[in-house]
């Protein structure tokens, strides 16, 4: 089949493709749109698969961005369970797994990240689990249960989340960090030394500084993981949890400038002005930071789904938002906005002990570059106006918890 001059293709059925979709149609497009996506579920959201669905507290219909009829009723193709294998950019197709060529005018790709595997001996005993999809976590739920051992490699946010999750299903559950702190890549040595204290205050053990040798076993099953030096950890359950690398594999085959990602600009347009990418397989230019960088989080998902449908559509580009993250674990709610690139100054404001405070990051010239907030939510929307706003802020003042925050944000 060659080239439909009306048809959209979304590869990639996740947050991002379903709300290009979505868009798209808002938008204006009265052309074809085909959303192609490799698992058996309509578009649905990520984050609760960690916490609410894993402790069987959200349906499915919570979880789904947007329920079947929504797609029949604006003329969404919806192909599920079916993988792209190419691209021919000249002939403006892709081949499906079944064979089949569908053409498009214009090309979103939506293929999200890739989990890190864990290159260590015995992994393939059973069960060692990874959380990407509604079926990674019905297996994580079918091998907890009170008492059984869990060890989590990798001390990230979904980590994290998960050994809250499973401590409240009455797990014993320990984390392995490789690094000397928790959320190492990813939050300040303040917030990290407080969500240490707070997850070993809830019951969960955690090594850090520990590197994973092997996963042990016997008769095909998980029974333990060994560090480098040595000790070992009884498990019944491994969950690996060490970070993602954006699936940019398809669009490196058809010769599209990739770079941890596929490289896009402002309108999440690739190097082929046919073809966009969106989400997590996307590396985009964050000019309030002057780099490019690859996110993973469903905001971003949202706002560069909503950048290439407005391209398309040619309706105007949205500006670029102030990046934005949240995790919630056991009782603690977190809340990040900016990214802490050429930060010389940390500003504590709140109190640590209890439980209650924010982390400001300021460059020299005391511009706030990023905010990470600990059951805050008024300094954690305080700072992300503050970095929309590039605002310089006295670094005194805004320690002082005297001053309210939105006196600061002027």
């Amino acid at each position: 089949m060659g080239n439909d001059a009306n048809r959209i293709v979304i590869v990639g059925a996740g947050h991002a493709g379903g709300s290009a979709a979505a868009f798209l149609r808002q938008f204006g497009w009265t052309g074809g749109i085909a959303l192609i996506g490799t698992e058996t579920h309509l578009p649905y959201q990520r984050p609760p698969l960690s916490k609410g669905w894993l402790k069987g507290e959200t349906k499915l219909a919570e979880l789904e961005l947007r329920p079947a009829d929504f797609y029949k009723s604006n003329d969404i193709d919806v192909r599920l369970s079916t993988s792209v294998t190419a691209i021919d950019r000249a002939a403006q197709t892709v081949t499906l797994d079944k064979g089949e060529a569908l053409g498009y005018s214009r090309l979103i790709l939506a293929t999200g990240s890739k989990l890190r595997a864990l290159p260590v001996p015995g992994m393939d005993l059973a069960p060692i689990l990874e959380l990407r999809t509604i079926v990674d976590a019905d297996k994580i739920r079918a091998s907890l249960s009170p008492g059984c051992r869990l060890v989590i490699v990798g001390g990230g946010y979904v980590g994290l989340e998960v050994a809250a999750s499973a401590r409240a299903l009455g797990a014993e559950v320990t984390v392995i960090e490789r690094e000397m702190r928790l959320l190492a890549r990813v939050a300040s040595a303040a917030l990290s030394d407080y969500v240490l204290a707070y997850h070993r205050g809830k019951g969960v053990a955690i090594e850090l500084g520990a590197s994973v040798a092997a996963i042990e076993g016997a008769d095909g099953r998980v029974r333990g993981v060994r560090l480098a030096d040595g000790r070992t950890f009884p498990a019944d359950v491994v969950l690996v949890g060490i970070g993602a690398t954006g699936q940019d594999a398809l669009a490196r085959a058809a010769g599209i400038a990739c770079s941890d990602g596929v490289k896009v600009d402002a309108a999440a347009r690739s190097s082929d002005p046919l073809i966009y990418a969106i989400g997590d397989c996307a590396n985009r230019s964050m000019t309030t930071y002057w780099r490019d960088v690859r996110l993973e989080s469903v905001p971003n998902a949202v706002e560069q789904a909503k950048q290439a449908a407005a391209d398309i559509c040619h309706k105007p580009v949205p500006l670029a938002e102030v990046p934005w993250f949240w995790s919630d674990q056991f009782e603690m709610r977190l809340q990040m906005a900016g990214l802490a690139f050429d930060v010389e100054r940390t500003v504590v404001r709140g109190s640590p002990a209890e439980g209650k405070f924010a982390v400001f990051h300021l460059r020299h010239d005391g511009c706030v570059q990023a905010v990470e907030a600990v059951n805050m939510t008024p300094e954690y929307m305080g700072g992300r106006v503050m970095i929309g706003k590039r605002t310089v802020v006295d670094p005194v003042k805004l320690a002082d918890m005297t001053i309210p925050i939105k006196q600061l944000m002027t």
